[in-house]
């Protein structure tokens, strides 16, 4: 497998966490596509990840009813901006942000931060495979 990212619509978020200086954002489980390269074919996977925002201050989403389904978003690292997906794996120093819907609400959850990783915990677990 060449390429993965997590797809955000329809990825569950669990919870937002404020621990030190840090925002956690827990996708418990977050949809995983991985791609090999030459090949129209993906599969899509699981995994519980957590969405890491460094110096990070929530601006929204505080008060969420949680779990809830992404319904997609943006997630910028620098110069990038990432729409409804986030790359794996994804560590980055400077500007950070997300702005993530979530179905149901009518609050977003937006994150301010000055760096931003994902950390992944266990193996991810195969779902489906993805036909074009």
């Amino acid at each position: 497998m060449d390429l993965t990212s997590i797809e955000l619509p329809g990825s569950r978020i669990t919870d937002i966490r404020l621990v030190d200086d840090e925002v956690r954002i827990r996708f418990e489980p977050a949809c995983l596509i991985k791609t090999m390269t030459g090949s129209e074919e993906r599969t899509k996977w699981r995994q519980n990840i957590e969405l890491v925002f460094e110096n990070g201050e929530l601006l929204e989403g505080g008060a969420l009813k949680l779990p809830g389904i992404c319904c997609g978003g943006d997630v910028g690292e620098n110069i990038y901006t990432y729409r409804d997906m986030i790359p794996v794996p994804l560590e980055g120093r400077g500007r950070a942000h997300c702005d993530l819907g979530v179905e149901g609400g009518v609050s977003r959850v937006r994150v301010q931060a000055e760096g931003v990783r994902l950390v992944c915990e266990g193996m991810p677990k195969y779902i489906e495979h993805l036909r074009s």
